[in-house]
């Protein structure tokens, strides 16, 4: 029996060009996580339908038209578009002029990155691109969210790390699919087995009469010409399952083929393609001379989460008092120390013991309310530590 798919599909229209998209929504409890790193990154993660395993869920985590490459985060507030008034009133008009203006240019960076999404193929790259098309489009409204920036350019850095973590997720999905290929090559010739010894019982069967010594011979001479006309009808049999036998031969050395083509050599450890590209890498910095804000590795990106948290955290606008806002402030400065600045780490742990403090003081009687201010400072004073630790070591 197949494994359950972990999706369900949801139908949203594009605010930008009016078409029905159908999304893939993953289904409550199609994964679990173990833990998180000290940024909040997920790991540890398990698949149910273990075919999506080299999957990250941060695939399924925007939204994008598949006709005009508009991309959002795919949230309620997504699904539901047609009934946020504020989207319609102030956001809308101004993101779909810009959206089609850029995707109309000769060189357009949208379809440029668009065209290159392949989920089967490329499941990780894909979500990095989807990510940066919301980065893009974000970018394209008066009032930016950058709360929303950040935390984009926050998951692709996890993306650069799931990818840098281990074996090319591409080779594990691919595996995957080789894996049921080669099985299946296996039921067909179990299957050609059986045929073959259908027909030497059929064979046996319609030969067993002739010997038999309880049947005259008078009676045999005259079902010798339908014995003539089994035997003639066996041979043709026999020369198609030969002919299947070699078919079978030739689609194994297409099977070949394709394993050396998606998977190179087992030995190799040079850095997978990307489509016509040498690899992702290359594929990134060609589109980052067309335009600013693409990260090419994990630092890169985030440094750019690093530069958008902050901006929200010092305009106030976006992010809440309490928990919201010592979690930002904590993940400034713990993004922070993992780039290096060691400085605005420090600045940031500080802020972040200082105001976690003073919440769970003012909260002291409400356990619930508090217990993600109190993971959240200790985490900072232990990442706080850390920190200067590295940056007397430079």
């Amino acid at each position: 029996m197949a494994a359950e798919l972990p999706f369900y599909l949801t139908k949203v229209e594009c605010p930008i060009c009016k078409t029905i998209n159908e999304y893939e929504t993953i289904k409550m409890g199609a994964y679990t996580e173990e833990e998180r790193d000290t940024d909040f990154c997920p790991t540890g993660r398990k698949w149910r339908n273990a075919r999506y395993q080299a999957h990250n869920p941060l695939l399924y985590f925007t939204a994008t038209c598949a006709n005009c490459f508009y991309s959002r985060e795919f949230n309620n507030n997504f699904k539901d578009w047609k009934e946020d008034a504020y989207f319609k009133t102030y956001r809308q008009k101004s993101v779909k002029e810009r959206h089609l203006e850029l995707l109309a240019h000769h060189d357009s960076i949208i379809k440029t990155i668009g065209q290159e999404l392949d989920v089967t193929r490329h499941p990780n790259e894909t979500a990095i691109l989807k990510l940066l098309l919301a980065v893009i489009d974000e970018s394209l409204n008066d009032k930016q969210l950058h709360l929303d920036m950040g935390r984009f350019y926050l998951r692709m850095g996890w993306l650069f790390r799931d990818m840098a973590s281990g074996e090319n997720p591409n080779r594990k999905v691919i595996k995957s699919y080789l894996i049921d290929i080669e099985k299946e090559f296996g039921r067909l010739r179990e299957a050609l087995q059986v045929v073959e010894e259908r027909v030497r019982g059929v064979e046996r069967a319609t030969a067993q009469q002739f010997s038999d010594e309880q049947i005259s011979a008078e009676i045999k001479s005259v079902l010798y010409p339908i014995k003539d006309k089994y035997d003639s009808e066996i041979s043709v049999f026999r020369n198609m399952m030969s002919l299947v036998e070699s078919k079978i031969e030739v689609l194994e050395t297409i099977f070949n083929e394709h394993r050396r083509s998606a998977l190179g050599s087992e030995e190799g450890s040079g850095e997978a393609g990307f489509h016509s590209h040498r690899s992702f890498y290359d594929f990134m910095a060609q589109i980052s001379t067309k335009r600013d804000g693409v990260p090419l590795n994990e630092k890169d990106a985030l440094k750019y989460a690093v530069m958008y948290y902050k901006r929200s955290f010092e305009e106030g606008r976006d992010i809440a008092e309490g928990n919201q806002q010592i979690q930002a402030s904590y993940l400034i400065a713990e993004l922070s120390r993992r780039i290096g600045d060691f400085e605005t780490a420090k600045e940031y742990f500080n802020t972040t013991i200082r105001t976690g403090q003073e919440f769970i003081h003012r909260h002291k009687g409400d356990q619930g309310r508090t217990a993600l201010a109190r993971k959240i400072l200790e985490l900072a004073i232990e990442q706080g530590r850390s920190n200067l630790a590295e940056a007397r070591m430079v």
